[in-house]
Order: C-alpha cells, then sequence, then structure tokens
C-alpha cells in the first residue's frame, strides 16, 4: 500500500529540522561570499566603438542605401578578421603581452545592434586599465590593416574605451552569488530533513506503536523526571508534617 503524507506532517517534519534547514541556509550564504569575495578574481570591461561609414560619393541625393546595407553586411566579416592572428599578433607585439593570441582572443567580444554600423568591441581582463589599453589598441590596429587587408577604408574611430578612475567589476556578482547560495541551501536543507526523517525508524509516539504492531495500544506508561518525583515527595514530606502537627 501506497505511502502518503499530509500537509500537517509535511509542516511538522520542517518545523523539527528548522535550526538544521536555517543553518545549512546561512551556512550557504556565507560561503558564497567569502569564495566571492576573497577567493574569485574580479573581472573588469573597457568598450571601444568603431562606426563602418559609406564613403563620400558627392552625390546630393544624401546616403546610398545600397552601400549602407553592405557596409552592415561587411560587419560580419570584419568581427572576425579583429580577432584573427593577423590583428591580435600586432597588438601582442605593439603592448609587449604575456598572453598568447589565442589567449587574447577570449578576452574580445564584438558585437553590433541589428541593422546598426556601430561595432562594439569589449575587452575583459583583471586588469582594467589594461583592459582599456587593449580596446583602444584593437581599434586602431584593425582601422589601420583593414584598408590594405580588404581594399576599403570605411572604418573611423567612434569612442575611445575609457574606464575612469574608479572602475567597477563586471564580475563576481556578489549578490547574484549569495541569493543563489541562499537558494541552494534551502533546497539541500529541505532535502535533507524529508532524507532524515525517512531515514528515522525510532518509535516516537502511541500512533508508531500501532501503526508498527498493528496492534490497539492498552495503555501508556509516562515518564516522571526528576523534577517530577522531587515535587513528589516534597509534597509527601508537607503532608506527613501537617498530620504530626495535627
Amino acid at each position: 500500500m501506497e505511502e502518503t503524507i499530509s500537509l500537517k506532517e509535511i509542516f511538522s517534519i520542517l518545523r523539527k529540522r528548522l535550526k538544521l534547514i536555517i543553518g545549512l541556509t546561512i551556512g550557504a550564504a556565507l560561503i558564497s561570499f567569502i569564495i566571492t569575495q576573497f577567493f574569485i578574481t574580479p573581472q573588469y570591461e573597457a568598450s571601444s566603438q568603431f562606426i563602418v561609414s559609406q564613403k563620400e560619393t558627392g552625390n546630393e541625393t544624401g546616403y546610398d542605401y545600397n552601400e549602407i546595407r553592405s557596409n552592415v553586411e561587411m560587419i560580419n566579416t570584419y568581427s572576425v578578421v579583429i580577432k584573427s592572428p593577423r590583428i591580435l599578433d600586432q597588438v601582442v607585439e605593439e603592448l609587449s603581452l604575456s598572453s598568447t593570441v589565442t589567449q587574447l582572443a577570449k578576452k574580445i567580444t564584438v558585437n553590433n545592434a541589428q541593422g546598426s554600423q556601430v561595432v562594439n568591441v569589449t575587452v575583459t581582463d583583471t586588469d582594467p586599465h589594461q583592459a582599456e589599453t587593449i580596446a583602444n589598441t584593437v581599434v586602431t590596429v584593425f582601422q589601420n590593416t583593414v584598408p590594405g587587408l580588404m581594399n576599403v577604408d570605411n572604418v573611423s574611430i567612434l569612442s575611445e574605451a575609457n574606464v575612469g578612475n574608479n572602475p567597477a567589476p563586471v564580475s563576481p556578482n556578489l549578490l547574484l552569488n549569495i541569493a543563489i547560495a541562499l537558494v541552494l541551501g534551502l533546497m539541500i536543507g529541505v532535502g535533507l530533513a524529508f532524507l532524515l526523517e525517512y531515514l528515522d525508524n525510532t518509535i516516537k509516539s502511541e500512533e508508531d506503536v500501532e501503526e508498527t504492531l498493528g496492534l490497539p495500544l492498552m495503555g501508556v506508561v509516562s515518564t516522571i523526571t526528576q523534577e517530577e518525583q522531587n515535587g513528589h515527595y516534597n509534597r509527601k514530606k508537607r503532608r506527613r508534617g501537617e498530620r504530626i502537627g495535627a
């Protein structure tokens, strides 16, 4: 026969193991705080922008839609070229970086909004000023190299990377990590509470006796504490004293 558990029993189990659940939840949050603050190296970002613009044509009608569309489609090619060894080799050599081209490429993200001619080159590094220098150098090297590489000259720097005097790390996110740890700690605590209850086969109540033996309960032997015994003994002494005095 399948065993069922009522809502009342669930709350009873949670209440009985409440200290365990709270302890695990707080412990998980504390561990997350310590690891995030003291063991994870902060990462900083710096972004530089360039625009892929059409060349001046002298056409009084203004911008050529077909050329703008061509520039937007060319950005996909530029995104690959920027992270290629042809560009990054020069960046590593110019900045005397200790990282390899492959390692440097992993730090660089190139993206643009849908249909936009503006391209963002974002560099992530443990040193914010190093990230700023790399981002600006990558865009400058790309701008100087792409005319000879693709026979086009339509790249202009829109804004240089600047992290400021007091840059804030983009990772790790302390509040997010603590929130995740709280949820995980709570889930583990609740799961462990039900597991301990399931593994606990001791008999604690009259209902447990009837359920285990399948027999009706005839009587209960009460447990008398030492305080109750002392109180009973003192009452007997007082009654004896009252009778003697009478």
